[in-house]
């Protein structure tokens, strides 16, 4: 019986790697069409989005099948539920690339504004967060977890820039106001995508620690002692 439960566990690790896979591809797809100017880039990501949700479905009903019936106990069930949460940040990471695939689609339909410069450091600042996130999944690596949620900063303080200076293209012309908001959205898209790799990391701090840091719980908590 335990031979087989650990065969089950192994199966649900297979799955959220399928799906972060997925997903990371999606992300590089998305601003490579962006950056490229290529549409049928964009209409890859767009194809790849029902995958994406069918592993997300799938890992959701093997967890709570083996929740329900192997009952697990300390570090199994902190995997099982790690899990969960992992595989609904990844299914929203998946959305973002499909919402900047679609903007893509649609900023293609003008010439650019400006050349790409900081979404493009933005993207490859993202996209190392999602990679690391899951590699310290993988490895139960929790230094490297911290490492991504750390990273969360430098992304946030890119967008503020990016956001900074289309917002100079808007007032100096207002016909650019459409293109502008397209690439501030895509800003923004990013923006999110590492918000959910820095909820990775701090559900892999749960899984390899079981001590909560979200909301800098853990620092609250030490406080009040």
């Amino acid at each position: 019986m335990e031979r087989l439960f650990d065969e089950e566990l192994k199966n649900l690790k297979e799955k959220l790697l399928r799906m972060a896979a997925l997903v990371e591809e999606s992300i590089a797809l998305s601003i490579e069409g962006l950056k490229a100017q290529k549409e049928e880039l964009a209409h890859e990501v767009l194809k790849r989005e029902e995958k994406v949700n069918l592993l997300d479905v799938e890992i959701d009903e093997t967890c709570l099948r083996l929740l329900a019936l192997r009952q697990p106990m300390a570090g199994d069930l902190r995997f099982i539920t790690s899990a969960m949460k992992i595989g609904s940040e990844l299914e929203r990471m998946g959305d973002l690339a499909v919402n900047i695939a679609e903007r893509t689609l649609e900023l293609l339909k003008s010439p650019l504004l400006k050349p790409l410069i900081d979404i493009p450091r933005m993207a490859k600042l993202a996209q190392s967060m999602v990679k690391d996130a899951l590699d310290a999944f993988i490895n139960r690596d929790e230094e490297l977890a911290r490492s991504v949620c750390r990273r969360d900063d430098e992304v946030d303080s890119l967008n503020d820039q990016i956001f900074r200076e289309l917002l100079t293209y808007m007032m100096q012309d207002p016909l650019s106001i459409e293109r502008a908001v397209g690439l501030i959205l895509v800003g923004r898209h990013l923006e999110r995508i590492a918000d959910h790799a820095t909820n990775i990391g701090e559900d892999v701090i749960y899984l390899a620690k079981g001590k909560t840091i979200k909301h800098h719980i853990d620092k609250k908590r030490d406080m009040a002692c």
